[in-house]
């Protein structure tokens, strides 16, 4: 998997290269969202499609190494249709604030590996929730064009109340600064700690969140994530099993 030659290889160039990007994020539902159909035509009128694809990636920082997994499942009945990996190495130092840096060019390369387009695109981390308001699902979005959305477990820099205890419960995720919502938390199990939904792009929030509870019907975790982060687990043990010279 090589690094894209125009890569940002420094924090300001990052940091230029979000402030371009940030303005292109678009924070609602296309027109055509509802009753349309997935990528074969056939969809289930969700909102999202009916190909949701998760993402997410692996480090091992020692050995210089970065997998990611892309995993297809069917939005109505959460089956796996397809999924696929790739491996490559770092690209960016890790950096607060700068963490798709690191992982993009390995997700768009097992992005690019699937043989069907995915309808929608969950990023285990964070969309508009980021402090300049282009975290890895937004980011994502905007250079493929994908709708996306973020799933975090954590809230990063920003505060919320605790949700109610039943399952479907959301507070607002707030900036401190500003007073903005940028997320929510999201009970998806009851009384289990929440996750945090944000916008990535071309998806309201509100979507961004029924989504998500869909994909969750057992676990915290939505399933594509839980599906992703097995597979890119697996995926960088059988790299680093392949370049360690046997005993």
């Amino acid at each position: 998997m090589p690094i894209p030659a125009d890569w940002p290889t420094t924090e300001a160039q990052a940091l230029a290269e979000q402030e371009r990007l940030r303005p292109l994020v678009q924070t609602h539902d296309p027109d055509d969202a509802y009753g349309s159909g997935g990528s074969d035509g056939s969809g289930s009128g969700s909102g999202v499609g009916r190909l949701i694809a998760g993402v997410d990636v692996a480090y091992d920082d020692e050995h210089d190494l970065v997998a990611a997994a892309a995993v297809l499942l069917d939005h109505d009945t959460l089956a796996v249709v397809e999924q696929s990996t790739a491996v490559g190495r770092i690209p960016f130092p890790y950096t607060p604030g700068l963490l798709a840096f690191r992982e993009l060019p390995a997700v768009l390369d097992a992005l690019a590996a699937l043989t069907h387009t995915p309808d929608t695109v969950v990023c285990d981390g964070y969309g508009l929730a980021h402090p300049r308001r282009l975290g890895l699902a937004s980011h994502l979005g905007v250079l493929t064009g994908l709708r996306t959305l973020g799933v975090a477990k954590t809230p990063f820099t920003f505060h919320h109340h605790d949700p109610d205890t039943p399952r479907g419960s959301t507070t607002q995720l707030t900036d401190p600064a500003t007073g903005e919502e940028v997320g929510r938390a999201l009970r998806t199990r009851p009384g289990v700690k929440p996750v945090y939904v944000s916008i990535g792009h071309r998806i309201s929030l509100d979507t961004a969140v029924r989504t998500t509870l869909q994909l969750a019907p057992h676990y915290r975790l939505p399933e594509t994530t839980r599906h992703a982060d097995s597979l890119c687990r697996r995926a960088l043990a059988d790299a680093l099993h392949t370049r360690t010279p046997a005993n």
